[in-house]
């Protein structure tokens, strides 16, 4: 069974796809000749023999066979996550589940995708017979979707849920107004309330009340965001929520 699909440059439908099951691999480069399984891409800026993708269990590893070219491997859904594969390194893993390799040829940037849809997960029904009446683990992050500060911190999210990793953040009065359908009481000052107390709430800075107050927090919305689209405290099924009917955010 594969656990690795390659999607080439020009794809033009699912018969395209390259599928690897564990322990195969794919070259990749300039050449057409190689035996094997292949991925051509007929530029004249990559190498003949570029590349190597590796497939395992649930995961793929890249070797960059490339001189002189470090390759850049991106995740599409992550907020500007990416690693770098230098020249000449082998066996580097990949993390992310949508990966797009990002290969420097010229002038041009070009690019494949690899999807890794396999996943195995721990059966924690198991674990949890295994201690009946134990001590609940409390949770990292303890956030209640009903609230108005999750609206918040969504409207915070949404550019970049929505596939631009770097897009600029939303100001407060612009956050003020997409929030307006469904908190139609809202304004700038209730808003920058939220953002203040979803900072101490993620501990990203210390509650009014301590005794040490801490250093002023720059960037507070940037905090936000890389927090909570690193560790999934948003996700992009929890855009419905800006569109729910008025008395549903409280």
């Amino acid at each position: 069974m594969y656990s690795i699909i390659v999607v080439p440059p020009e794809y033009g439908g699912p018969g395209e796809q390259i599928r690897l099951a564990p322990g195969e691999q794919l070259d990749f480069g300039r050449s057409t000749g190689a035996p094997g399984p292949h991925l051509t891409i007929a530029h004249e800026g990559v190498s003949r023999a570029a590349g190597r993708i590796s497939a395992h269990d649930t995961f793929w590893i890249l070797s960059n066979l490339s001189h002189s070219q470090t390759y850049v491997v991106e995740n599409p859904e992550g907020a500007g996550e990416h690693i770098k594969v230098a020249p000449g390194r082998l066996n580097a893993p990949v993390p992310f589940e949508f990966a797009r390799v990002v290969l420097p040829a010229g002038g041009e940037l070009l690019s494949f995708e690899v999807w890794a849809p396999r996943h195995d997960y721990l059966d924690t029904r198991a674990t949890d017979q295994e201690s009946p009446g134990g001590a609940t683990t409390a949770p990292a992050f303890a956030l209640d979707r009903s609230k108005r500060y999750f609206a918040v911190l969504t409207a915070l999210c949404e550019p970049r849920l929505r596939g631009a990793p770097h897009a600029q953040l939303p100001t407060v009065e612009q956050l003020a107004e997409r929030l307006r359908p469904i908190w139609p009481t809202t304004n700038r000052a209730a808003v920058q309330w939220n953002i203040d107390y979803l900072a101490v709430k993620l501990r990203l800075k210390p509650a009014p009340d301590t005794a040490e107050s801490g250093p002023r927090l720059n960037g507070k919305k940037e905090s936000l965001v890389s927090l909570a689209l690193r560790f999934d405290l948003v996700r992009e099924d929890d855009l419905v929520l800006l569109t729910r009917p008025r008395e549903a955010v409280r």
